[in-house]
């Protein structure tokens, strides 16, 4: 599950600093109060006081897959005589599948058609829908988009079924097109090319080509993610790819371990959410494979920033760094630990500027 880095986990190994350092170079870490210790026998190096960005991420386990399952129910009987290939993406006005040799067309729209489309139908929004398409398609010359199958409309059908090799009949037989809100992907087969299908009889599995990341929040931790957060999203090559919360569900799920369950532990109520990929493209060819969210926990920005080994434990208590000064000199300053990340730490004190050097052991 979710590994934080947090600072104090960090503090804590502090003191193994202090006593590798002191087993082989003397009082040179451990100082008294603020005054310098001598040199050091140790070996050491330099780094340079920086001004920058520090942040801690979370890591969310979560799966890369696709958004918007739903099972594309024929509406005409017959035998399934073509299927498009799992994972091929169907966009509008394209061939789904087959039924008795007649194709099925992709068209756009958020309400599954009903009925026939023919001279004389009363007005309604699927005739609004046939038209937005008939337009999109190249073949809305004259048609005015609205509820009404007009002349213009037939026409429009007409010039639709002769560029796809259809017989021009001007009208459209229930089952000939199947609406969707947009471009599918082709999950699954429901039946087999050569079997029998027939109305409300699923054909295919369909997606969004959209790729979409879903995860399973610990109620613990959803006050960490937010619908418009910035995360990176690390797929199981170990690229990372920049993703966008889009939605966090109001209502938690719990996941029952169920008798198979050999730890015995309480069943873990978590939070679903959503992440769009800033490019779907880095995502191509995974379909539910686990991955990384990264997710910021803590943030401070213009932070004044030393590698965590530039610390000193005072004698007195709390924390320096030794800042080179002019001629070799170097000096003993007390400083404030902030924010802590894997290599970094925030400091403040009195004295510390950008682009200083400090002690650091020799790597």
């Amino acid at each position: 599950m979710a590994e934080k880095r947090r600072g104090r986990m960090l503090l804590g190994v502090l003191g193994g600093i202090v006593v590798l350092a002191l087993g082989t170079g003397g009082a040179y870490w451990m100082a008294s109060g603020n005054r310098p210790a001598p040199r050091p026998t140790v070996s050491v190096g330099t780094a340079t006081v920086v001004r920058t960005t520090l942040r801690t991420t979370t890591q969310l386990s979560a799966t890369l897959g696709y958004a918007g399952t739903q099972a594309l129910q024929s509406q005409s009987e017959g035998v399934v005589t073509a299927l498009p290939g799992l994972g091929s993406i169907v966009e509008q006005g394209q061939e789904l599948y087959e039924v008795d040799g007649r194709a099925v067309y992709l068209f756009y729209g958020t309400r599954p058609g009903w009925r026939s489309f023919q001279l004389g139908m009363t007005p309604g929004p699927d005739v609004q829908q046939l038209e937005a398409d008939l337009a999109a398609l190249g073949f809305g010359a004259g048609i005015t988009v609205d509820d009404d199958f007009t002349w213009n409309t037939e026409r429009g059908i007409l010039a639709w079924q002769r560029a796809t090799g259809q017989d021009a009949t001007g009208s459209i037989a229930l089952g000939t097109v199947l609406f969707a809100a947009g471009p599918l992907r082709i999950a699954a087969d429901g039946v087999e090319l050569g079997a029998a299908t027939g109305p409300g009889q699923p054909v295919l599995t369909a997606t969004s080509p959209v790729p979409v990341v879903t995860v399973d929040i610990p109620t613990l931790q959803v006050q960490l993610v937010h619908v418009g957060d910035h995360v990176t999203v690390t797929l199981p090559t170990g690229r990372t790819i920049a993703g966008t919360v889009t939605d966090v569900s109001a209502v938690a799920q719990v996941q029952n371990n169920g008798s198979g369950d050999q730890s015995g532990g309480p069943s873990q109520a978590t939070v679903p959410a959503h992440i769009a990929l800033a490019d779907g493209s880095d995502a191509a060819g995974f379909d539910q494979a686990p991955v990384t969210v990264n997710v910021v926990d803590q943030q401070v920005h213009d932070a004044l920033a030393v590698p965590i080994t530039a610390l000193v434990a005072l004698s007195g208590g709390g924390y320096g760094v030794w800042v080179d000064g002019s001629h070799g000199r170097r000096q003993l300053v007390g400083v404030a630990p902030g924010l802590f990340t894997d290599t970094l730490v925030q400091i403040t004190g009195s004295g510390i500027e950008p682009g200083q050097k400090v002690e650091v052991p020799a790597s």
